[in-house]
This record gives structure tokens, C-alpha cells and sequence, in this order.
């Protein structure tokens, strides 16, 4: 909690250190005719969202192929699991959790790239998206990469079909109306496993 409360109080004094450095102003990385989107259904589908879309699952399907498959994967799960019990096993936690902050950054940095390509780019716009991350790896279950891309299309659905007869403003209050139904009826997630606390 500690770690999660200063890694809050470091993003917002970066935030306000770039808009200090150089403004407020709204970019954008489109540089092209916006192009119509294709009709599924009832929905509109845009190319940029099919190209979002594609690079997600390549980069799921890459990350899950180096934490499940790879001795450095492996290295990561021990020491999530039992940070003594993988140095007792020859194992760095130190290196070993300087490599997960690099892959993680460089996932983040990834996510924003894609976002940007469909929004518009500003200082604040991080906040949004990893509190919907955040919410997405709790429906999906803490822990299971699999289940955090469940939960991100879970969350997506849900809210779109929720503003498709109410006024978009509610997208937000929909997602945390989704976390605390989840938090009080499986709090584990989709995927996760139940501990021997919740079995009993």
C-alpha cells in the first residue's frame, strides 16, 4: 500500500512537471483523413480501433509466451510469489524485479502510443487509463495475464452497451459500479483462484 500511495504521489508530480515544462496544450498523433468506420451490427467498428485492437493480442500473446515460457518468466513468478524463497533458490529479486519494471514500463508506454492514436495526447491522460487497467486486472483476476485481457474486453463491453441507451458521461460510473459488484460477490476475478480465507 505504501509503494502504491507514493507511486500515486510520483505520477502526479510528473503530470504536473510536464505541463509546467511544456503546457497543457492537446496534441494529437493522427495525421491523415479520419477514415469511416466498418458496421458490425449495431456497432462501428474505425480502422484504428481494428489496428489497437490486433496489436494488443500480438502483445498479449508475447508477454504471456515470455512470463510462462522463458527462464526470465519464470524468475518473475518465483519472485511474486516468495521473494526469499527464490533468492534462497540462486535467484536476484533485485535484478529479477529492475527487469519486470522495464517490461512493464515499456507496456505502458505501448498502451499510451495506442491510445494516442484514437485520442487526443495530453498530460493527464494516463490517470484514466490505468485506473481502468486497474479495474480490468481485478475483474479479470490479479495476477493472470489472460485474465486481465478478459477483463479489459469484459469492462469494454459493459460499458459500451451501459451508454448505449444512457448519456456517455456514465462510462466511468458504470466501470466502478462493475469493480464493487465484483469486489463484493468474486473478489478473486474471473480467473483468479479463491484463498483458503474465502474458502472458509
Amino acid at each position: 500500500m505504501v509503494f502504491l500511495i507514493a507511486s500515486f504521489g510520483i505520477f502526479i508530480f510528473i503530470q504536473n512537471l510536464l505541463q509546467l515544462l511544456y503546457g497543457a496544450q492537446i496534441l494529437t498523433l493522427r495525421t491523415g483523413p479520419v477514415v469511416e468506420g466498418y458496421q458490425i451490427f449495431s456497432a462501428v467498428i474505425t480502422p484504428i480501433q481494428i489496428l489497437i485492437l490486433s496489436a494488443s493480442l500480438i502483445i498479449f500473446a508475447v508477454l504471456w509466451f515470455i512470463v510462462d515460457r522463458t527462464k526470465m518468466g519464470k524468475a518473475i513468478r518465483a519472485v511474486a510469489d516468495d521473494p526469499v524463497g527464490a533468492s534462497v533458490s540462486g535467484i536476484y529479486p533485485e535484478k529479477v524485479i529492475l527487469y519486470a519494471f522495464g517490461i512493464g514500463s515499456a507496456l505502458a508506454g505501448m498502451a499510451g502510443i495506442l491510445i494516442s492514436l484514437e485520442t487526443n495526447i495530453e498530460p493527464t491522460m494516463g490517470l484514466n487509463a490505468i485506473l481502468k487497467g486497474i479495474i480490468a486486472s481485478i475483474i479479470g483476476g490479479i495476477g493472470s495475464i489472460p485474465g486481465a485481457v478478459l477483463g479489459g474486453f469484459f469492462l469494454g463491453i459493459v460499458e459500451n452497451l451501459g451508454i448505449w441507451k444512457i448519456q456517455a458521461g456514465w462510462k466511468d460510473t458504470i466501470a466502478f459500479a462493475v469493480l464493487i459488484i465484483f469486489l463484493l460477490l468474486r473478489p478473486q476475478g474471473i480467473l483468479g483462484n479463491k484463498t483458503d480465507k474465502e474458502r472458509f
